[in-house]
């Protein structure tokens, strides 16, 4: 199935411009239209922080859980992997992007006034400050886990049993799969993947003294790392084996000399004009892709400089980054350390909990969602109501029509197989499968082409635009009509990262919401412009005119003298149009407070720009992910008239202009509440994974205070409030929290 060009982008970009709440009757949420705001002061040129600074100041933050003495270390061994992942991806995307433009002589500034060559600069400092640090800490983590029986072969020698048991596993495991090849005149330079790894040795022949350089690649079905049988568990690197049994690998030769390295390459796929068909486009993109420019080179620390040379010469290393290592070339690998069977140095196990009030109707989500809304916060709560919600859309006879975007859905989908099972039950069936999400186009291409060969319509959405927003869309019969019943969700429909992402699933069976999501799917799948649309807002367009929207309000609040407040959870802001629309704001008196995890361009806090705003970011155990928007709405937060919103989009260009999103009003009063009361207001409160941004870019670590509050602690103890149905008024009571000075408090 082709994808096609969107077609009048700009028509489209500002679709909902007129389409807000005031046209809905006036329900939770909403109040009289206030006074019009006053235009805006000037802003300063210098109001932005640099955004790839910003995203490595996050990594930083990331790779401080390493070292946070309170969690057992092999979970902090897993955040020290995370971070070496998070480093690599960013290198592979964002520093390969910027130096393009550097190659191209396109010299646009970002929002911070920055050639790409500028920014280059001060990437490559700040990469060389992360990367030490990430060494020191993998030094001090070693001592660590050394002392708690786990440790890493690194240079020392082998006791008998371990050199006989790495012997025979080199001799079945490895060595069949290594293949050398000379580096000389006669031979091609061998190609490195994306990722790859080797070894370069220098030998000697024995039998006439000749020189030769051999490369040996590592298989990338290889494990990264090997164990030992026994205690205490011992652990090799693949690379670090295969040098220790060169002599097999070069019966006859001497080895002179031997160094490691790893390459990283330019990952990112531009998607060109005419591209017709995306799936075979797609296909050789990715191929592509593994044979980028090498954007880092990583050597181990005494590296050969003649080998060094070499390796510059053949890779044309032209702005790319060189990185000598004391340690792994490749932090991101030592997750497979973290699996080690030694739950004494692990989060004690979380099990979700199963949300009441589906429980309480017998397991059946279709008549639990006719009830009431509900929303569900994962991990917190079980992902498996999803799936459940779509399997027994598969099974019931009574569902004619299941409708369902797909941006990651992970290598083992239970999402899948519910549209495989209702597509073979004879349903009719759409799947909008976005072959643009990064790093998992192949994957979405191997689900596309099961599902068409289960009969479902795979549709791949519009070239221009990713199709991002998380929608599923169920029309069932009952009786004479038709109810639809639909889930929208602020993180992808997969199982994996729904356990460790904090994300917001919502059900309604409100008729306008599913009204708005056949326009939606309408809008994918044919192009069809939506036009009156009740409660949802799409972007491209919709969701920045909706924000704006509820922005001015607060403004035009402010200017009238009343409480103006604006709430919102975001993973990154960095859209400068929405971001000088929060310091308008802020400059008319209105209260701020973001919770922004990752990337943020704003700068808070500075004196006639963005003094009532503050922006705080939650680093722990999950990965904080859920968008939220709230606005007061004429009185402080939080309040029943507040206006509050969940999205599939953070605050980034991108995901307001060149996405598919949706923003989503919460109208039901347990739903508003708990989103807002509990969600919001938690993340708000937290002082134990906090970090305060200032106005010069720096965060720092929240004071814990003499009553520490920790958001995920709150959530893995105390159920939701929509969840819970009738056990809200006969089981324990959910400790309410409230905004006091000096933390958190329940009531």
């Amino acid at each position: 199935m082709a994808a096609r060009k969107s077609t009048q982008p700009r028509k489209v970009a500002t679709m909902h411009t007129e389409d807000t709440d005031a046209h809905i009757p006036m329900q939770v949420g909403e109040s009289p239209e206030p006074p019009v705001a006053a235009p805006p002061r000037p802003l300063p040129a210098d109001r932005f922080f640099n955004r790839e600074l910003s995203w490595l100041s996050f990594n930083r933050r990331v790779l401080a859980e390493a070292q946070n003495p309170n969690y057992p270390l092999l979970e902090r061994l897993r955040f020290l992997s995370i971070s070496g992942n998070n480093l690599d991806e960013f290198m592979m995307v964002r520093v390969a992007g910027l130096a393009a433009q550097v190659r191209r002589q396109i010299d646009e500034v970002s929002t911070d006034g920055l050639t790409p060559s500028q920014q280059l600069q001060g990437i490559h400092g700040a990469i060389s400050d992360l990367v030490k640090a990430q060494y020191d800490i993998f030094t001090e983590l070693c001592t660590l886990l050394e002392a708690e029986g786990i440790r890493l072969i690194q240079g020392r020698k082998l006791d008998r049993s371990e050199g006989e048991f790495l012997a025979d596993y080199f001799e079945r495991h490895v060595l069949p799969a290594l293949t050398p090849q000379a580096i000389d005149p006669a031979h091609p330079f061998p190609f490195i993947a994306n990722q790859g790894s080797g070894i370069l040795f220098s030998l000697v022949r024995i039998a006439d003294g000749a020189e030769v350089n051999e490369m040996v690649l590592v298989p990338p079905a290889l494990p990264r790392f090997v164990r030992l049988p026994g205690q205490p568990a011992t652990w090799i690197g693949i690379e670090e084996l295969i040098r220790r049994k060169a002599s097999r690998l070069f019966p006859g030769f001497r080895i002179q000399g031997h160094g490691i390295f790893r390459v990283l390459r330019d990952s990112d796929i531009e998607i060109e004009e005419d591209a017709e068909d995306l799936v075979r486009y797609f296909r050789t993109a990715i191929q592509r892709r593994r044979r980028g420019r090498v954007i880092l080179l990583t050597l181990e620390d005494q590296f050969d400089p003649e080998a060094e040379q070499m390796l510059r010469q053949k890779l044309r290393l032209d702005y790319a980054i060189v990185i000598k290592s004391p340690g792994p070339l490749s932090m991101s690998g030592l997750s497979a350390l973290v699996d080690e069977e030694r739950p004494d140095l692990k989060f004690e196990p979380y099990s979700s909990r199963y949300p009441e009030r589906v429980l309480e109707h017998n397991g059946d989500c279709f008549a639990a969602i006719r009830e009431k809304d509900i929303v569900i916060q994962h991990p917190f709560e079980s992902f498996d109501v999803v799936i459940d919600f779509l399997h027994q859309a598969a099974s019931d006879p009574d569902v004619v029509a299941i409708k369902q975007t797909l941006y990651r859905a992970g290598k083992q989908s239970a999402v899948i197989a519910a549209l495989i099972a209702a597509a073979e039950a004879g349903k009719s069936v759409t799947a909008v499968v976005e072959l643009k999400a990064r790093f998992d186009e192949e994957q979405n291409l191997h689900w596309a082409s099961q599902l068409e060969r289960a009969g479902v319509q795979v549709i791949y959405g519009f070239v221009d635009w990713k199709t991002h927003a998380k929608v599923s869309m169920v029309v069932r019969r009952e009786g004479d009509e038709y109810r639809t019943y639909c889930h929208f969700g602020t993180g992808n429909y997969h199982p994996i990262t729904a356990r460790i992402y904090t994300d917001l699933s919502f059900f309604t069976a409100d008729p306008r919401f599913g009204r708005d999501a056949g326009l939606l799917f309408n809008f994918i799948t044919g192009y069809i412009e939506p036009k009156g649309m009740e409660m949802l807002a799409i972007s491209p367009g919709g969701v920045r005119a909706r924000l704006y929207e509820c922005i001015d309000r607060e403004i035009a609040y402010a200017q009238a003298g009343k409480p103006a407040t604006i709430w919102a959870k975001l993973n990154a802001l960095t859209d400068s149009r929405l971001i000088d629309r929060l310091y308008a704001a802020s400059q008319a008196g209105v209260s701020i407070s973001l919770v922004v995890r990752g990337i943020c361009c704003l700068k808070p806090g500075v004196p006639g720009l963005s003094e009532t705003i503050s922006v705080k970011s939650v680093i722990g155990r999950f990965l904080e992910h859920s968008r939220i928007w709230a606005f007061g709405n004429g009185s402080a937060l939080p309040n029943k008239r507040a206006r509050v919103f969940i999205s599939s989009a953070d605050g980034m260009t991108r995901n307001l202009d060149r996405r598919v999103e949706v923003l989503v009003p919460l109208r039901n009063g347990t739903v508003h509440d708990q989103v807002l009361d509990q969600v919001m207001l938690a993340n708000l409160l937290d002082t134990e994974q906090s970090w305060q941004l200032d106005a010069h870019g720096n965060y720092r670590r929240t004071d814990p205070g003499p009553q520490p509050f920790n958001v995920h602690r709150y959530f893995m103890t105390n159920p939701s409030l929509s969840g819970r149905g009738a056990a809200l008024t006969k089981g324990r009571k959910v400790p309410k929290l409230a905004l006091r000075r000096g933390g958190a408090t329940t009531a």
